[in-house]
């Protein structure tokens, strides 16, 4: 039997997926994509809000905007890498935001890391430069700015692990798109676009599929353990490679199609082994 956990994280990906997919196609500055998925995931946040009832504007007004901000930014700098770079290296490299978490908690949430999770670490960073070094497509650029968009959702995540007592799920939910409107509205600003046709409806999809993914993500979050669903989040990796090659007739050498798995085996690793530990210390002081 599968639990609503697991089945809640499946849609999450697969609308996160989408997501993907539409940013990729759409010929705008990705700053400018940014504050449409904004506008749309403000919209959609706010009525679940007020139909559920739950108040605002919070508790924790400044950890919630720099949630807010470091999410922002590493929206921003993500949407720039997947409109630069092939899909399933764009995804790869945003997944390594779990080990950014791990190492920014020694000093934000005093988490401490094990000698085992740094080799995890180092294997992970190792596939980062098979997929660099073997795929000409990654230019060293975006592949910095895609380092940068997993550094600052990992701060944005440990921010969430500083809120979780605090802030209910849906208001911290909501704060990301809130903070992240003016920020790309200012720069929308300087290099708008006008866009044409059919990019409106893609935009509004974006959004509408961005507060998808996030109501499930949240809604997995609430449902189940944290060492049961996380690794569903990995799904995305193999619907980059899908949607890449059917869409975008993106191909790799076996080098790359190495590092993509040297990658998800480093992090999966690492997020297993926590949840080991975690589970043998809260055995220990049961005894």
């Amino acid at each position: 039997m599968i639990s609503a956990g697991i089945r809640y994280m499946f849609f999450a990906t697969f609308f996160f997926a989408l997501m993907n997919v539409f940013v990729k196609t759409l010929d705008l500055p990705a700053v400018e994509i940014a504050f449409f998925r904004a506008l749309g995931s403000l919209s959609l946040a706010y009525g679940i809000l007020k139909v559920k009832g739950i108040p605002l504007p919070g508790k924790n007004i400044k950890g919630l905007i720099l949630r807010g901000f470091f999410g922002s930014t590493s929206l921003i700098f993500y949407f720039i890498t997947l409109q630069h770079m092939p899909l399933a290296s764009a995804v790869t490299i945003q997944f390594l935001s779990p080990i950014f978490t791990t190492v920014l908690g020694i000093f934000l949430v005093k988490e401490s890391v094990k000698p085992l999770q740094w080799f995890f670490f180092a294997m992970a960073f190792s596939g980062v430069i098979l997929i660099q070094g073997f795929d000409s497509r990654v230019s060293i650029e975006y592949l910095l700015l895609g380092i940068g968009s997993a550094i600052f959702s990992a701060l944005a995540y440990n921010m969430i692990r500083m809120l979780k007592n605090s802030e209910h799920p849906l208001v911290i939910v909501f704060y990301f798109p809130l903070v992240t409107l003016p920020i790309t509205g200012f720069f929308t600003l300087f290099q708008f676009e006008m866009p044409k046709g059919w990019d409106w409806g893609i935009m509004i999809l974006i959004g509408v599929l961005a507060q998808l993914g996030q109501y499930f993500m949240t809604r997995a979050y609430q449902v189940d353990e944290l060492s049961k669903i996380s690794s569903m989040k990995y799904l995305g990796i193999l619907y980059a490679l899908f949607f890449g090659t059917v869409f975008f007739d993106e191909h790799f050498t076996v080098q790359v199609y190495v590092g993509i798995g040297v990658v998800l085996v480093g992090v999966v690793l690492n997020i297993w082994y926590k949840h080991v530990v975690q589970k043998r210390k809260a055995l220990e002081e049961l005894e």
